[in-house]
């Protein structure tokens, strides 16, 4: 049998430790716990890293600490919409959708969308009909209604901000929204909210996912790099699959995902390396903050970032599991 192995995330950003409860770091590492162990269970007894991986997605956006799913954040409308994609790197089979709305789980909408359609990349109204198709779980509004998520949307219009994640009351992360959809000028205090996960089988297949709920009050039908294949998410059986969390626009601006694997497969370059290029070089080049995951064909892992903290756990054949938060 071959190597097994997960690893995932919750998101990266200006995480201190001095500025964190201890009951509410407890709350993250238990859903963080929660989440890998679905996965590995999955991996285990044989299933398949792509089970493996809608799995430990499925628990992060159940879990309102984490923005996707149900702890998605509010718009300028003052609704939810979300992005989520998958791939499977054997196949190199995908599915993606963006802007949707009420669906409990996009990690399982994706999904669908890659195993029994005909598309890679659905959006709005029409993944939301084709989820109907497909008996898929909706949940109305309330499901989804946070307070300190309705607070963080209420400060944000006030300012006429856009917000990323988790960002406490006196330390937003805030950009000024403009036709040019310029989001730098970020203060020292920004949180990225995606959740995502990468896995390698037992039968030596890759696969990799990601989900969120974007920022909050974003307008003009902002989209990240979350459903994008090769920006946000990436997997190929011949090298790596990755997860993304981080400055949405630098990651679509240098596939960030994609340029992991051709890293290793056209300049040799081991998993930790290609890692390093790409998230503390390239991205960092042009003002690109956050970090990523990924696993690669040996079940070697790599959990990456250039931003003060990444939610982050993973786990291998050794049965050791690694929850952090903070840098090393």
């Amino acid at each position: 049998m071959n190597k097994i192995g997960i690893a995932i995330h919750g998101g990266a950003g200006t995480i201190l430790k001095s500025k964190m409860t201890v009951e509410k770091e407890f709350a993250y590492k238990k859903g963080l716990e929660e989440a890998l162990l679905k996965g590995w269970k999955i991996l285990e007894n044989k299933g398949s890293s792509d089970d493996a991986v809608t799995a430990a997605i499925q628990t992060l956006e159940d879990n309102p600490l984490f923005n996707a799913g149900k702890g998605s954040v509010f718009t300028n409308e003052g609704n939810h919409r979300m992005d989520a994609s998958i791939m499977n790197g054997k196949t190199l089979n995908a599915g993606c959708l963006s802007a949707v709305k009420n669906i409990k789980n996009p990690i399982l909408l994706a999904e669908k969308i890659m195993d029994e359609s005909d598309y890679v990349f659905l959006s709005g109204s029409g993944a939301e009909e084709f989820a109907k198709l497909k008996n898929m779980e909706f949940e109305n509004d309330e499901y989804f209604y946070d307070e300190f998520r309705f607070k963080q949307y209420q400060k944000a219009l006030k300012e006429n901000k856009v917000q990323l994640d988790h960002t406490e009351e006196n330390s937003e992360v805030n950009s000024e929204v403009n036709p040019n959809n310029n989001l730098n000028g970020f203060t020292d205090e920004k949180k990225f909210g995606t959740v995502g996960a990468v896995a390698l089988d037992s039968t030596g297949n890759l696969s990799a996912g990601t989900s969120t709920g974007g920022m909050t009050n974003t307008k003009f039908g902002r989209t990240g790099d979350t459903p994008i294949i090769g920006a946000g998410t990436y997997a190929n059986n011949n090298t790596c699959a990755v997860s993304c969390t981080g400055d949405g626009e630098y990651f679509i601006k240098t596939v960030a995902a994609y340029d992991v694997s051709a890293l290793i497969e056209y300049k040799g370059m081991s998993l930790k390396e290609a890692c390093n290029e790409v998230v503390n070089k390239k991205l960092k080049s042009i003002g690109g903050e956050g970090g990523l995951i990924a696993i690669d064909k040996d079940c070697n892992i790599s959990m990456t970032f250039n931003s003060e903290g990444m939610y982050r756990a993973c786990i291998n054949e050794d049965k050791e599991i690694e929850i952090k938060i903070y840098k090393d």
